[in-house]
């Protein structure tokens, strides 16, 4: 349908685990053998709904400190996009270990499983730690260089450093998560972070306005409570990898790096997080462009950003699933079913992220509101940037498929292309439009959708002759 056919003979299969072993393998495992559209919705949906909750985190942030104000809402408008930067960083990292993970646990390579599990872990918490000082020393820089105005610089330094401080729960959590879909166990961490999400919304206007004797934190209120709930998180996916009750289980003796193992996990995994990196890198460079046009038009780039980013979890909740089911289809050398999971994983996403879409653009001024209720002048500006973003999610949809299907693979640096085409599409459209037409600030604001039809086909050109599927990496 969307790939060229190509005959899969045997040369194809790993010699390892074709013939017997491999149909061995199969019937134990039913992301090897189950219905591809159960067997996706089955990985994806909590996967999706642990995103949606995370995504409750910045959202609740958002809705508390709209109450302080615009320039409180502007300061984390100016945070975010290094923030996210950062983290998109640490989860492109994780997914080496996710694609390590699921190639092994098709082959049914327990041993290998635990050892990479391990290693992951011990790796993101050293280069966590590292980012974390960098990031706090140089938070004042940052904000700066972001053009910052007198009125914010103070709260947006403050939320910078105080959230660095945390790096390293996130990124520990993000390689529990990353191993946890590698061998298909996505609902233990759905399970943690709605209790995380529970503990943020009851201490988030605790800390950031106040309450009897606890003072307000004001913005950097907003990243304590992210702290807290995070740590708490992180401490929890160590226990459960320890105890190794879930498939994984993590031993002190592997936990010390090994050079062979780092590198391997580095050469693939820094393609895949400067990949996952520029989604980041785009809101980072056009918070800058977007500040040129004042105040309001920043905090409207905020809100849209968190509210469509809800609108895209779908697209990276499938990609993800797409992502194991390939990764593990490819151990066991059934390339035939990789085929099949691709193609209709990339269907499911672009309808799926459609109808969001239109019920984003149709709804889009309702939902601003909810954050910034009174603010007229912000609340259209907001609602006119999120449905012209809307009008192209379902072509996110599609390309975040065949994103996950190269991950799966192990093409990271396949997928680092297609997010850099991403990036100068997206700029060079934004710059132009607002630069040299009349749009002013309406320009970026079209710039998402026009990127994102190109960059999905781009993305289709790059794997229908199906080549992708050969690549082997265990």
């Amino acid at each position: 349908m969307f790939m060229k056919k190509k005959k899969l003979t045997d040369s194809h299969v790993p010699p390892k685990i074709a013939g017997p072993i491999g149909e061995k393998i199969a019937e134990k495992n039913s992301l090897l053998h189950g219905p591809i559209l159960k067997v996706l919705m089955f990985l994806s949906l909590p996967i999706i709904f642990a995103m949606l909750l995370q995504m409750i985190y910045s959202l609740t942030d958002m809705f508390w400190v709209g109450r302080l104000g615009a320039n409180a809402v502007a300061s984390i408008s100016l945070s975010w996009p290094v923030l996210f930067l950062i983290t998109s960083f640490g989860s492109g990292l994780a997914m080496a270990g996710t694609i390590l993970v699921s190639q092994h646990k098709g082959r049914e390579d327990k041993e290998k499983v635990n050892f990479v599990s391990s290693q992951t872990i011990s790796i993101m918490f050293f280069i966590s730690i590292i980012l974390g000082i960098v990031g706090y020393f140089s938070s004042n820089f940052l904000i700066t260089l972001m053009g910052a105005t007198q009125e914010v610089n103070f709260d947006a330094i403050r939320y910078l450093q105080v959230s660095f401080i945390g790096l390293v729960f996130s990124y520990v959590y993000f390689s529990f998560q990353s191993l946890m879909r590698g061998v298909g166990e996505v609902k233990i961490p759905l399970y943690i972070v709605i209790g995380s999400v529970i503990l943020n919304l009851i201490l988030d206007p605790i800390f950031i306005l106040g309450w009897k004797i606890i003072p307000g934190f004001g913005v950097a209120g907003a990243a304590w409570t992210t702290i807290i709930s995070q740590a708490i998180s992180c401490l929890i996916g160590i226990y459960i990898l320890l105890r190794g009750n879930h498939v994984i289980k993590m031993h002190v003796k592997d936990i010390f790096p090994k050079w062979n193992i780092f590198k391997k996990m580095f050469l693939l995994g820094l393609p895949s997080a400067i990949g996952q990196s520029m989604r980041s890198i785009n809101m980072l460079v056009l918070t800058v462009l977007v500040a040129g046009f004042g105040t309001i038009s920043i905090a409207a780039y905020g809100l849209g950003v968190r509210v469509l980013s809800l609108v895209i979890v779908p697209a990276v909740g499938f990609s993800m699933a797409i992502s194991t089911m390939v990764g593990q289809n490819i151990g066991a050398g059934k390339l035939n079913r990789v085929e099949k999971i691709s193609n209709s994983g990339m269907i499911i996403s672009f309808l799926s992220l459609t109808l969001l879409g239109a019920v984003f653009f149709i709804f889009a001024k309702d939902i601003i509101t909810l954050f910034v209720p009174g603010q007229i002048e912000l609340i259209s500006e907001s609602a006119y940037y999120v449905r012209a973003m809307a009008l192209s999610f379902g072509f996110i949809g599609f390309q975040m498929a065949i994103n996950g299907m190269l991950m799966g693979s192990g093409h990271t640096r396949k997928a680092m292309e297609l997010s850099i085409i991403s990036l100068i599409f997206l700029f060079g459209f934004a710059f132009g439009l607002s630069k040299f037409t009349t749009w002013g600030i309406n320009g970026i604001w079209w710039s998402y959708p026009i990127s994102n039809v190109l960059t999905a086909l781009v993305s289709w050109l790059y794997i229908r002759d199906g080549k992708w599927k050969n690549k082997k990496i265990i």
